[in-house]
């Protein structure tokens, strides 16, 4: 799944591709926005991390995966 992190003061969004679900991603915001000085934590599907203050998160959007049609046909 995608998802898309709009950072207060930051002109161009994050966008990560992480295997986490919307719900493991929702519950991780919530956490960190629950704590003073919280980090959001979002595991990318190579392994990697991104770690973003939680208090300077504008928008969080999370796309499911969809299937795309592939060629010239018609659906």
């Amino acid at each position: 799944m995608q998802v898309r992190i709009g950072v207060q003061s930051v002109p161009k969004e994050l966008v990560i591709e992480t295997s986490q679900s919307a719900e493991e991603v929702e519950r991780a915001l919530a956490d960190a926005l629950a704590v003073d000085n919280g980090v959001l934590v979002l595991r990318d599907q190579r392994g990697g991390r991104v770690a973003v203050p939680a208090r300077r998160v504008g928008y969080l959007e999370i796309s499911e995966e969809e299937n795309r049609a592939v060629g010239f046909g018609t659906l």
